[in-house]
């Protein structure tokens, strides 16, 4: 009997990852009906994050009463497991809440991720993970902190805020990006957030002036750590302030799988597996540079499991083909306009006759 893991990243905007996988494990089970297939939702903290957590690890969704970045009233999910929060921040403060007219990162805040945490702090959880993906702001942090010491200490200073002291902080990014300058937050990130160049200046001063401050309160300066300006610089306030470890996300999530009635990692997975298949909606030579299909590509090799690369859009085939993978193919049939590969039907559909030739 073969064994085939699949682990696609979300096509954003289009499959959540568990969608692409189901697709693909239609496929092989029409040819191959023997074939074990083992899906594993799967995301690098962005979007998906949350969904992919609780296929992995299993526990308990809670809804809470937040604030979205520009401060409206939304319900916004996390996950429970024992003392174990999962946030994915996003769900209270991502890009995708927001039109693209009101974009503006001059504004939008990350109050709603602060109140997350504030709740899950309630309910006694001794570790939270965060994923950092997808935000819409660019506050560093601040409207977290802030919705953090309204819940607890109003009036009081960040040090009173006694409920963090016993809590562990894990977040999960693959931006390794600094705070500040030209690789910063501001400079690389709030364009795409609605940023102009006049803001993107006055963020990243705004940033400075922050870490400065920071920097002197505590005694040291974490601004320059890898992901202190991932999503906006909440990396950045999670690593200063709350003393987190910054992990992959793809490392968090592979580490405890649920595969039925077992808990087991993806290593011990791997052990017996004949194929992988991963993929993304657009791969080339930046999937090399630290994205989820690179990751399941690193965990594969050394135990000889040929990886094979699927996306809907494909360009430096050649380089990815030379890092390792063993197969790096398009989904959609030539001359298929954008509009059509992004429709989730006509995805489905791609990705189910391409794994339908996995046998072949």
């Amino acid at each position: 009997m073969r064994i085939i893991i699949v682990a696609i990243d979300s096509l954003k905007g289009c499959l959540t990852s568990a969608e692409a996988n189901q697709a693909a494990a239609e496929g092989i089970r029409r040819k191959m009906s023997e074939a074990d297939v083992v899906q594993i939702p799967v995301s690098d903290g962005g979007e998906g994050w949350l969904e992919a957590f609780l296929s992995a690890m299993g526990g308990q969704l809670v809804e809470v009463c937040v604030r979205d970045p520009l401060m409206r009233p939304i319900l916004a999910p996390y996950l429970i497991q024992n003392d174990t929060a999962v946030i994915e921040i996003a769900k209270a403060s991502g890009l995708t809440l927001l039109t693209p007219e009101e974009r503006n990162p001059m504004v939008t805040t990350s109050y709603g991720t602060g109140q997350l945490v504030a709740d899950a702090l309630r309910r006694g959880c001794r570790h939270i993970i965060v994923g950092l993906g997808g935000s819409a702001t660019s506050d560093c942090g601040i409207g977290m902190l802030r919705a953090i010491i309204d819940a607890f200490a109003k009036g009081c200073t960040w040090d009173e805020v006694t409920q963090l002291r016993h809590v562990r902080f894990t977040i999960a990014s693959d931006v390794t990006n600094p705070l500040c300058g030209e690789q910063g937050a501001a400079c690389v990130f709030a364009p795409q957030k609605g940023a102009s160049p006049q803001m993107v200046a006055a963020l990243d001063n705004r940033a400075r002036q922050f870490a400065k401050k920071s920097a002197l309160h505590f005694g040291f300066d974490r601004q320059n750590m890898p992901g202190a300006g991932a999503a906006g610089g909440l990396g950045y306030a999670f690593l200063q302030y709350m003393n987190a470890e910054c992990h992959s996300g793809i490392d968090l999530l592979l580490q405890n799988l649920h595969v039925g009635t077992k808990t087991i990692s993806f290593e011990d997975l791997l052990k017996d597996a004949d194929l992988v298949i991963t993929g993304e909606g657009s791969a080339d030579r930046q999937t090399l540079m630290g994205k989820l299909p690179f990751g399941i590509l690193q965990r594969a090799q050394p135990h000889h499991v040929p990886v094979a690369l699927i996306a809907g859009r494909i360009n430096d085939r050649q380089a990815l083909l030379d890092a390792g993978f063993a197969r790096v193919e398009c989904i959609n049939p030539p001359g298929l306009s954008t509009e059509e590969a992004m429709k989730p039907e006509t995805a489905k559909k791609n990705i189910t006759s391409w794994a339908m030739g996995v046998g072949g």
